[in-house]
């Protein structure tokens, strides 16, 4: 199947979601709306959970995507920002982050499943999805990444990663308790504390 068809699927998939539960969502409507026949569907993802696995981990890419061009233009702070707007406005992204998973989203197994798809993009799919613990770490790590200096000591390159850490777990607790002035405005009240 064409990348594009792909994404359509779920792309429908998504936007079914925001309209009903994930356990209301059929795989005919889904195909319907992408415009390809159900078969192809589920030639394509395998099952249900395949596709509830597929949209899970596009919406975690997406955000971590998101992340990289806010570490790239606005540090810490645009991060934090990007992390709490993320998971206010996106179910699934909240679900990740937090592993919150309420009872309209897909919660699919974070371990890797057995795959026997054809299809390498649903191949690494069927891999283990981020538990928060894994994902946050691997936040801090991309923006450790970012922001690091060639030629840090050890010393500097540890409290770069407290520091990272404590950023976005921060912002991490703006999306379950939204701050005053936002979670950019937090991290920005802690880095002079950090320096």
């Amino acid at each position: 199947m064409m990348p594009a068809a792909r994404e359509a699927l779920l792309e429908a998939a998504y936007t079914a979601l925001l309209h009903r539960p994930w356990s209301a969502v059929r795989m005919v409507d889904v195909a319907a709306t992408a415009g390809v026949s159900r078969q192809t569907l589920y030639n394509e993802f395998g099952s249900k959970d395949g596709l509830a696995r597929a949209l899970v981990r596009r919406e975690a890419d997406g955000y971590l995507a998101g992340l990289d061009r806010a570490l790239g233009h606005g540090g810490l702070e645009a991060a934090a920002e990007w992390t709490a707007a993320m998971g206010r406005d996106n179910a699934l992204v909240y679900a990740i982050l937090t592993g919150c998973w309420g009872p309209r989203l897909p919660a699919p197994t974070l371990a890797a499943v057995p795959s026997g798809s054809a299809v390498p993009a649903q191949r690494r799919v069927d891999g283990a999805l981020p538990a928060p613990g894994e994902l946050m770490a691997l936040v801090r790590d991309r923006a450790v990444a970012a922001l690091g200096q060639p030629g840090a000591t050890r010393s500097e390159a540890e409290e770069l990663a407290r520091t990272c850490e404590l950023a976005m777990r921060l912002a991490l607790s703006c999306v379950v308790a939204p701050a005053d002035g936002g979670a950019a405005r937090l991290v920005g009240d802690l880095l002079p504390l950090r320096a």
